[in-house]
């Protein structure tokens, strides 16, 4: 069984080797987490290969050969390392502290791994793998540490440019704040772009990198929040520039930059994991994830007994009764829905009171009947919380769906813009007064959907959403002010276009977000989306009610781990790339995205889990797998004939790996295979052809990305600043600035040092 990198601290570690790493250094990224799989992998076979009594010639030579190409490839890691430490003075001795120990632990296993040539390996008079088994563990261990130490340090690096990026944003941003020209203003601000497009890079590459879905969305809403700024802050200083006597211009200007700053802080303490002035994070609670947790206490009686005690599980319902009041508060709320809600929440208290009464005699006496009585209880108790979670699902959903039709005609918009042209300030009033009514309606919105969000990436959404609302409506007041008081001002004008658009576009942005919370609730997507493709009985195959369903037992599952841990990672990497496209309606992107969610099904089979119950379940998603991407292949021979002729070789010519890359696992996936260990070794092939297919599909996606904004370049568009990690690995060795030579060496230079290792298999 392959181990794996754990998400939290270091790396984490199969029981068999023993492995593992410093639990202070937290693995933040995928980039990081990736580069570590492949190392982990050698060693783990090293550790495993310890104490199998049949020692061919042939595996010995394997063992040795595995043990110089950990040595060789440490070798050069840590010399990129060290390169990195006289780059970065601040992390000099961390650094070399690190790479002494990974180039010493090398050096150790290519010791121990050096039997090949030896007549008796196992003699005491040699000290190898096989006379000091737990040589080679301490090894492993201190190699996985040391190598973690110095991708997290590299990692620094990364940061530390975004916070220098944001440096330089804050700085020009006081400039702009203090100009009191136009020329002088424009010249500052054409800085101040360019700076805030590189900032945009390093956060977009940070936020596609981390690990955290909870801290993606936060990366998102910050970055959002920054790139509708910027346009505002245009006009806004613009404004107040060219009437530096108005209040109303002051305040409006005031706020951007207000908003800007904020979200620049949060951008911060996101990549650096800190909160100001060591506050804890409070993490929003929902009635959604409130249900959920207190839902899996319950169900979890029926495993123990013992594990809470009731006032928990009373202290839980409370929690959950009290958040359904800011529904039943609510003046949006209907009459129908809050007493709903209310007699649903009167129901929950008695059900849980029975559970109560029935747990505490099954935990003194455990009869068949107080047993069947307890499930009751938990299947009615747990029935009251699904149809409780449907009720404020449908009181929030329904009233965001009337809000966004009734406001779909923007007419309060309209007429500032209109009673703004003519200077009548009687008129903006009354209007200014309708918009606050409106702000605090969607405010309200947004306060209810996030309790029935269903994931915490879109909790997030749903709190930016109701902050743009909080903050956008003032603005757009004091816009239409200014424009009131300066009716003829071409500038005034133009900065409330700006504000009403950016209301319009949160409004256009909650539709699209109402549709996912939809999603989630009716199971279209989730946490992950997972591909439906299995047959149905009576809907399909009418056979498939013949064959008899196979599952992997423990060992099985434990063998194909490893592929499995590989095939997780793949899908995240497809995932990644396919959110850059800016047309998610592209073949391209339907396709990857397809075979990525069947990708990340089969992964699941290999834990155990999700849809596909069977080896027929795993068999059948895998020619749908292979089907999705020949229907690729063909929407890239589609497109060979779209780019430049220089181009059209290998975009050809990776088409046509893909569709023998699909062939084959097609024939894998229908072979006719009999008994235990065939069909295992059909699992384990099918499994492994879909990493190389999804492995093929990562170099894919970028690919054509690059050729079609290449080819959109072509036809008159401006050609877009490269993506920043293609900067650092194109940066030559002779860049001659600071910033350019620490761009030299980052996380890739490493990974490509790591990543060079050849996987020995078990046999």
């Amino acid at each position: 069984m392959a181990t794996s990198p754990c998400s939290s601290s270091g790396v984490s570690s199969s029981s068999s080797s023993g492995l593992g790493a410093d639990a202070g250094l937290e693995i933040r990224t995928r980039s990081v987490e990736q580069t570590l799989v492949p190392l982990v992998s050698q060693i783990t076979t090293l550790i495993n290969h310890k104490d199998k009594p049949k020692r061919s010639d042939k595996t010995l030579q394997a063992i040795q050969r595995v043990g110089q190409a950990v040595n060789l490839a440490v070798g050069r890691f840590v010399t990129v390392g060290e390169a990195i430490a006289n780059e970065n003075h601040e992390l000099k001795e961390e650094m070399s502290v690190a790479c002494i120990e990974a180039r010493r632990a090398g050096e150790t296993i290519a010791q121990l791994t050096d039997v090949a040539s030896l007549d008796h390996p196992e003699s005491d008079s040699h000290i190898t793998i096989f006379t000091d088994k737990t040589g080679v563990v301490k090894a492993a261990r201190l190699l996985l540490s040391s190598v973690t130490k110095v991708l997290v340090l590299a990692d620094r690096i990364v940061i530390k440019q975004i916070i220098t990026s944001r440096n330089k944003v804050l700085a020009t941003m006081e400039q702009l704040e203090k100009v009191s020209s136009f020329q002088e203003f424009v010249q500052i601000f054409s800085q101040f772009g360019n700076e805030m497009v590189e900032f945009a890079h390093l956060t977009g590459d940070r936020q596609n990198d981390l690990k955290d879905e909870k801290k993606k969305a936060r990366m998102a809403a910050s970055r959002a929040v920054l790139e509708k700024c910027t346009m505002m802050l245009l006009t806004a200083s613009k404004t107040c520039l060219r009437h530096p006597d108005c209040e109303s211009a002051r305040i409006n200007k005031d706020g951007v930059f207000h908003r800007m700053r904020l979200a620049l802080e949060q951008v911060i303490e996101i990549v650096t994991d800190s909160r100001p002035n060591g506050e804890n994070e409070m993490a929003p609670i929902s009635i959604y994830s409130g249900i959920k947790e207190f839902k899996n206490k319950v169900e979890g009686l029926r495993e123990n007994l013992y594990f809470l005690s009731k006032e928990n599980l009373s202290t839980m319902l409370e929690v959950i009764l009290e958040h359904t009041e800011d529904f039943t508060d609510s003046a949006y709320t209907s009459h129908e829905h809050r007493e709903h809600i209310l007699e649903l929440s009167k129901q929950a208290k008695m059900e849980l009171e029975q559970l109560v009464s029935v747990w505490m005699q099954a935990q003194n006496q455990k009869t068949k009947d107080l047993m069947e009585d307890l499930e009751v209880a938990i299947l009615k108790t747990c029935q009251c919380m699904n149809e409780l979670r449907r009720e404020v699902h449908s009181a929030a959903t329904s009233l965001a769906a009337d809000l966004l039709k009734y406001h779909t005609d923007h007419m309060v918009l309209k007429a500032l813009k209109i009673t703004g042209v003519e200077g009548n300030l009687e008129a903006v009033a009354e209007y200014t007064c309708k918009l606050s009514e409106q702000k605090e309606q969607l405010v309200e919105m947004c306060r209810l959907l996030r309790h029935v969000s269903g994931t915490e990436p879109l909790e997030i959404t749903c709190i930016h959403a109701e902050d743009t609302f909080q903050v956008t409506g003032p603005q757009i007041i004091s816009a239409a002010e200014t424009l009131a008081l300066h009716p003829s001002s071409k500038i005034a004008k133009e900065n409330l276009e700006v504000f009403c658009e950016a209301w319009e576009s949160q409004l256009s942005d909650m539709s699209m977000l109402l549709r996912e919370i939809n999603d989630v609730f009716e199971g279209r997507r989730g946490e992950k989306r997972v591909y439906l493709s299995l047959p149905r009985p009576g809907k399909h195959n009418a056979n498939l009610k013949a064959l008899k369903p196979v599952k992997l037992d423990t060992e099985e599952q434990a063998k194909i781990a490893k592929l499995g841990l590989e095939l997780h990672l793949l899908t995240s990497d497809v995932d990644s790339e396919t959110e850059k496209w800016e047309d998610q309606e592209n073949g391209i992107v339907q396709h990857g995205q397809g075979m990525s969610s069947m990708a990340y099904s089969m992964y699941l089979f290999t834990r155990g889990e999700g849809l596909l119950k069977t080896t027929q379940d795993l068999f059948h998603q895998a020619e749908i797998f292979a089907t999705e991407g020949t229907k690729l292949a063909s929407v890239l021979h589609a497109l060979s004939h779209q780019v430049h002729d220089d181009d059209k070789p290998l975009l050809l010519l990776e088409a046509e790996k893909l569709i023998s890359m699909c062939k084959q696992l097609q024939i894998t996936a229908k072979a006719s295979v009999q008994g235990k260990s065939a069909t295992f070794t059909k699992v384990d092939a099918c499994i492994l052809k879909t990493r190389n297919t999804m492995t093929l599909l990562c170099q894919l996606l970028p690919l054509c990305y690059k050729l079609l904004r290449k080819n959109k370049a072509g036809n008159g568009c401006l050609k877009p600043a490269p993506p920043w990690r293609e900067d650092r690995i194109r940066a030559g060795t002779n860049s001659h600035t600071p910033e350019r030579r620490a761009e030299t060496f980052g996380i890739k230079s490493l990974e490509n040092h790591v990543t060079n290792m050849t996987f020995l298999e078990s046999k």
